[in-house]
């Protein structure tokens, strides 16, 4: 089968099996048990870096390794300057969309999300600090669910985000602050090409409001760009996502429903996936392909 330039071994036999972006989908989620997932995606973030390729990688396990421009460690009380306010005035996206990453993890209502926009528009607002603290409407609905983890989080400058960046959430225990940094560092990197995109593990990233509503961002489709969301866990709102599959060794009623919520009929198309095995799952308008193989030794070292 002819292949882009981008196209990437996932599965080894006697016919290499490939993840094409172009002829696939630009995302492929990856499901397996323990730390087949991490592995995996170590592996093709390390394949499209030799592909020039730069990596931006949101990590929950504290597992991925590898060389990287920069690393934000995001822990409970570090102060990074993940303020969307602050980002916005750094060139990273536009002030609507820095208001609505505060609308969202703090929920106000379209009065308020406009208010504040006039007042980030105007300059009378460049921080969420300063808008907590501004007296206003939206500072006390913003107050009900502000707390000092966030205030840490928002002090400081924020980040350069060049080059390959890894965010490490492995020291990060609470969820609501992993939801506000993922929210808020996927809308700087939503527009970025020639990128491989990781997130692992997708479930723990997309669990919070914030962290669904990032989701979207980093998954949809974009030329020059894939992403990897890596989990242990298939939930509906993994397998939801347009893209391929690619089932590692799991337990039997996880195969199971991967491959139902992929459309693979019943009978022989479904094999149990064993240890440094795979199952690649495409879907087209007119088929269901399932192909399967071993895992590259690059992955089982």
């Amino acid at each position: 089968m002819r292949h882009s330039s981008i196209a990437v071994r996932v599965l080894c036999g006697e016919e290499p099996v490939f993840y094409d972006p172009v002829y696939h989908g630009r995302t492929l989620k990856v499901f397996g048990m323990d730390d087949y997932p991490v592995r995996f995606l170590s592996y093709v973030i390390h394949e499209y870096r030799k592909l020039n390729y730069s990596a931006v990688v949101f990590d929950t396990t504290g597992e991925v390794k590898g060389d990287f421009d920069e690393v934000i460690e995001v822990r409970e009380g570090a102060t990074l300057g993940l303020d969307p306010i602050k980002l916005y005035r750094a060139g990273h996206f536009d002030p609507y969309t820095a208001v609505t990453i505060v609308q969202t993890i703090y929920g106000l209502d379209r009065s308020l999300t406009d208010r504040l926009y006039t007042d980030v528009l105007l300059g009378r607002v460049s921080s969420v600090p300063e808008a907590v603290r501004r007296n206003e409407k939206y500072s006390e609905v913003i107050l009900e669910g502000y707390t000092p983890l966030d205030e840490a989080l928002y002090t400081g400058e924020p980040p350069k985000l060049e080059g390959s960046v890894l965010v490490n959430f492995g020291e990060t225990h609470s969820i609501t602050l992993v939801g506000i940094a993922f929210l808020t560092l996927a809308a700087a990197f939503e527009k970025r090409r020639e990128t491989v995109v990781g997130l692992v593990d997708g479930a723990v990233l997309g669990y919070t409001t914030a962290g669904s509503a990032a989701m979207p961002l980093l998954t949809k489709p974009l030329k020059r760009r894939v992403t990897v969301v890596a989990s242990q866990y298939a939930l509906d709102s993994l397998l939801n996502l347009s893209g391929p599959s690619l089932l590692l060794y799991h337990d039997p009623d996880v195969q199971s429903l991967v491959y139902e919520a992929s459309g693979v009929p019943p009978g022989s198309m479904r094999k149990f996936v064993g240890k440094k095995a795979g199952a690649f799952v495409i879907r087209s308008p007119e088929t269901i392909d399932v192909l399967y193989g071993e895992l590259p030794q690059e992955v089982l070292r």
